[in-house]
């Protein structure tokens, strides 16, 4: 389950782009030139540019490091992009209604907390409610050798029926007759080998076995076993959907094809859409009394949860856990910077007798500062031009190979460009302060002595 190629392919990109930085800087350079009108060519100018095309061998060396670094940032940017856009879609798929209540003390993974099957009629005949819905989870074992999966049940079918995030199209494919459609997820669909248009004998032993029987299902010793006519049943992958929770996989049923084989209609959610004007606190009371009603005032206390509210938990839980990406894309490029400011360094202290025949010629230390950072702005633009490249080729590793080989789920490919470009544009900035810098320190007044070495 883990990606090495992709890994190796990774390293033989960057490898491969830093190599070929001085053709890179011999084509963009001189194309530049030829293309530069003759009546704007300035001298100062000019000289940098020739020598950071003619001194090309030296880019890699100094601008590798930022090559490298800006990539791997260029990389992780556009995953995290991609995956954070990809996550808000399947939020908006998988949260349709405005409100879900549930038993206090319940999880969406199991059948810790059901809620009787009478409540969902007490619930659409109060005021205010729109329509409601019941939604069920729980754990079917599949495979010994593998954890559980997750049996998700809602309304699939019908006028009022859920979406769920597919991947690429929704079904459209027919069941065939005497058949139960289900729809897997991606990580199922992956580490079971099925794909949508076929049947799964597997599900078929194993919904016969009962969900009761641990040795065939999760452990809830709340959930049905199957009536006599389910142990017939033979299901049809009608589709494959995206599921950004459940790693190990989920397959969802609609309610009333499962409350059909199980006679079984308790659930463990609601999901409410509140009438125009009405809203959580008004119908908080009402569905609390109902409840107190159905059950003898033995009711468990439920939880109330807006679509927002959750949107905005998810959220805050990915923010906080992609946050030391950016920090280490931010010491990332630090540490290619510095690379550069050593290296112009040490290329700055040898050219000493370069910058004393300069002033011998006139020119100003300014001027000289000038040229420097000019070569710096030259050589950092081109290593941020081919950093951006190899970190969109390492993106698409990432998002289309590395991301599902281990996790088992896929996602679509953004591109932030403001964001990139920003990047991108900062680099450069920073590379040719990094050059001015280091230049200064070889532009004294003892640059003009260290001609003498030469007579």
């Amino acid at each position: 389950g883990i990606p090495l190629a992709a890994y190796v392919a990774v390293g033989l990109m960057l490898l491969g782009g830093m190599a070929l930085l001085p053709w890179l800087l011999e084509r963009v350079l001189g194309g530049l030139q030829r293309l530069w009108p003759a009546t704007l060519r300035q001298p100062l100018s000019m000289l940098a540019l020739e020598r950071a095309r003619r001194m090309r061998a030296s880019a890699s060396v100094a601008v590798g490091g930022v090559v490298a670094s800006l990539s791997l940032a260029v990389a992780l940017t556009v995953m995290v992009t991609s995956f954070r856009g990809s996550m808000l879609d399947w939020l908006d798929a998988v949260l349709p209604s405005p409100l879900y209540l549930r038993a206090a003390g319940g999880s969406s993974k199991s059948d810790a907390a059901l809620l009787p099957p009478t409540l969902l009629q007490a619930v659409r005949d109060l005021p205010g409610v729109e329509r409601a819905q019941p939604m069920r989870a729980t754990s079917l074992w599949l495979d010994p050798q593998r954890p559980a999966i997750s049996l998700l049940l809602r309304p699939l079918h019908g006028p009022q029926a859920q979406q769920l995030p597919w991947v690429g199209a929704a079904p459209a494919q027919p069941v065939p007759a005497g058949m139960v459609a289900i729809y897997v997820s991606e990580a199922v669909a992956t580490l079971y080998g099925v794909q949508a248009g076929q049947p799964w004998p597997l599900l078929d032993r194993a919904f016969s076995t009962g969900l009761a029987d641990g040795s065939a299902a999760g452990a809830d010793s709340t959930a049905t076993a199957p009536t006599a006519g389910a142990a017939e049943t033979h299901f049809f992958i009608a589709g494959i959907w995206r599921d950004y929770i459940r790693q190990f996989g989920a397959v969802a049923m609609d309610w009333g094809d499962y409350q059909q084989l199980t006679g079984d209609a308790r659930m463990s959610e609601l999901s409410l859409w509140p009438a125009a004007g009405e809203d959580q606190a008004t119908l908080q009371p009402r569905i609390e009394a109902a409840l107190a009603r159905l059950s003898g005032g033995q009711a468990p206390p439920l939880e109330f949860t807006s679509s927002a509210a959750l949107r905005q938990r998810s959220l805050e839980i990915f923010d906080r856990s992609f946050a030391v990406t950016y920090w280490l894309q931010a010491v990332a490029i630090g540490i290619g910077l510095f690379g550069i400011a050593a290296s112009f360094s040490a290329q700055v202290l040898a050219r000493r007798k370069e910058f004393g025949l300069l002033t011998h010629l006139g020119l100003t230390r300014r001027q000289i500062l000038t040229v420097v950072a000019g070569e710096g702005a030259a050589w950092t633009a081109m290593g941020a031009l081919a950093g951006t490249l190899l970190g969109l080729g390492v993106a698409a590793i990432l998002v289309h190979v590395v991301n599902p080989q281990s996790f088992h789920w896929t996602m679509e490919l953004r591109l932030p460009a403001a964001r990139l470009l920003a990047l991108a544009c900062a680099v450069v900035l920073a590379g040719t302060l990094t050059a001015w810098w280091a230049g200064r320190q070889a532009t004294g007044e003892d640059a003009v002595l260290a001609v003498k070495e030469d007579w």
